[in-house]
């Protein structure tokens, strides 16, 4: 794999160069070239808002036997390849700034020191950041999406902002090819954090209004999952999709269908896409996730059709953390997912209105 381009020499790259567009950083364009919220006043009236959470769980320079550099730069990439795009989605004739307005409201103050130095304090501290910058969004009556890489910061903290404002039952849709329900998060060793292996159980812990029938858990496969956290999910009603179950017996319109279950008796539903759940079958290839590809990999087209039928149906937020780090094609492809889920927001919009 080629090393990811250089900020001028995207900048002046064939579908990019021509254009204007806000930007957070001098090598960080907004969203799309949509507008920038500098604050949470700016929020007014905004129906969605883009929020970057930069953040490598453990000690040291890596996670996951890849340079924690490569992950921390996926939210920024992410922007950077957007901006090849505009707002029109041909698929459905659909110019989503006609219909939705759309904010960028700038990453969260995470510590740099707090993807390095992995203590229990850098690690709250992160997420509290995180936190704020998507109760702003919520305060606001927005969508927040948040462009992560590791939890709690882009799990946890998004759902925890939504739980603690809902006025009823949260519902959850889940991709990720690994459960992260350990009862301790085995990083930090520590109880109060929601961390890379354990946000999911700290999430059903500590907020009651969360409730195992209203997850719908979708991509895990394979070997290393602990037997008895699958069973106590299983037992206690959740909705189950493997990917082999995915393959063998609903394929994508069966599991469509499925997603409703998270709509059933819940005033909201919190969106959450581990992109790990790609692993080889993606548009790229797995081994840029070093040691958390497996085989049997969810495609692109899966994902970004998940992420289009929850738009239609509706979300409170929407998360991302595992952002396969190095390939163009595949921050291109978390462009596609967010687009996507904003053309089906946007469907729904007009058909409310009609």
């Amino acid at each position: 794999m080629s090393a990811y381009p250089q900020w001028e020499d995207f900048r002046n790259s064939h579908f990019v160069r021509h254009k204007f567009y806000p930007r957070i950083a001098e090598d960080t364009p907004t969203f799309l070239g949509v507008r920038l919220a500098h604050s949470a006043s700016d929020l007014k009236g905004a129906d969605v808002a883009i929020i970057g959470a930069p953040f490598a769980a453990g000690w040291g320079s890596q996670y996951a036997g890849v340079d924690k550099s490569e992950w921390l730069a996926g939210p920024k990439r992410v922007r950077q390849q957007s901006i090849r795009y505009g707002t029109y989605v041909q698929d459905f004739d659909i110019d989503l700034s006609d219909v939705l307005n759309i904010v960028d409201y700038g990453d969260a103050e995470i510590a740099a020191e707090a993807s390095i130095v992995a203590t229990v304090p850098n690690i709250l501290a992160a997420q509290a950041a995180v936190e704020k910058k998507v109760g702003d969004v919520l305060d606001a009556g927005a969508i927040p999406v948040v462009i992560g890489q590791n939890s709690p910061c882009g799990s946890y903290a998004i759902a925890k902002a939504i739980a603690e404002r809902a006025t009823g039952k949260v519902g959850v849709v889940s991709l990720d090819t690994h459960w992260d329900a350990a009862p301790v998060d085995r990083s930090s060793m520590d109880p109060s954090i929601a961390g890379a292996a354990s946000w999911k159980h700290k999430l059903y812990e500590w907020h009651s209004n969360l409730s195992v029938p209203h997850l719908v858990e979708i991509g895990e496969r394979g070997m290393l999952e602990d037997k008895n956290v699958v069973r106590r999910f299983l037992k206690e009603g959740a909705i189950f999709v493997p990917m082999w179950r995915l393959r063998t017996e609903l394929a994508i319109e069966g599991l469509c269908k499925l997603i409703g279950r998270a709509y059933e008796g819940t005033t909201d539903v919190y969106a959450h896409f581990d992109m790990d759940v790609l692993g080889g079958a993606g548009p790229t290839s797995g081994d840029i996730l070093g040691e958390l590809a497996e085989p049997i990999g969810m495609t692109d087209y899966e994902v970004i059709r998940i992420a289009h039928e929850v738009g239609l149906r509706g979300l409170s937020g929407m998360s991302f953390i595992c952002i396969p780090p190095g390939s163009p094609v595949i921050y291109r492809t978390i462009v596609y997912v967010i687009t996507y889920l904003l053309s089906g927001l946007a469907k729904r919009r007009l058909l409310q209105k009609a």
